[in-house]
């Protein structure tokens, strides 16, 4: 899918620059170290609230007692887009067990998740990180980023960038993590 901002002369060089390395390289382009670990696994998971697309606050701690996905993702990145309907599968998929998906978008304007959210037909709730709170707690380098917390509220798995098949591990991992007691 073809993204007009990605020609527009405002968009920042570091923006470019991630797109036009894709997932593998977002980290350099930004600056960050590519080796840099988010959260570490089984440390429980940074708690936040965070605005919803459609409004409601929501916070991280009351989905206790489920296998949540949290889903870190820009409109300007193109494997992020990439992503969203494999992610609404899984959503519908798992949601009845135990399992919630949450987009963490980071756009500065949430106008611009809702318009993708809308087209892409977003099913689960996008939370909307715009001044990077969240992301800065979780110490992302690169985007998508997922992170797998378990029912006690424990990172369990992390994913940095996205290419086609990793959903497959998701679908595993969930269904890891719903077995669990």
């Amino acid at each position: 899918m073809n993204d007009p901002r990605s020609t527009d002369p405002s968009m920042d060089r570091a923006r470019r620059q991630v797109l036009a390395l894709g997932a593998a390289g977002a980290a350099l382009a930004l600056g960050l170290p590519a080796a840099r670990a988010a959260v570490a696994s089984a440390s429980p998971a940074p708690d936040f609230t965070l605005r919803s697309l459609d409004g409601p606050n929501l916070r991280l701690l009351e989905q206790r007692g489920k296998v949540v996905l949290l889903n870190f993702w820009a409109t300007w990145c193109a494997p992020c887009r990439e992503e969203m309907p494999q992610l609404n599968k899984l959503y519908e998929k798992y949601r009845a067990s135990g399992f919630t998906l949450l987009g963490v978008n980071v756009d500065e304007d949430s106008r611009n998740a809702a318009g993708i959210a809308g087209q892409l037909g977003v099913k689960f709730p996008v939370l909307l990180d715009s001044d990077k709170r969240v992301s800065k707690l979780y110490d992302l380098s690169a985007m998508p980023s997922t992170v797998m917390i378990d029912r006690d509220g424990r990172v369990r798995f992390l994913h940095r960038g996205y290419k086609s098949g990793t959903e497959n591990e998701y679908d595993q991992q969930i269904r890891t993590l719903l077995k669990e007691a």
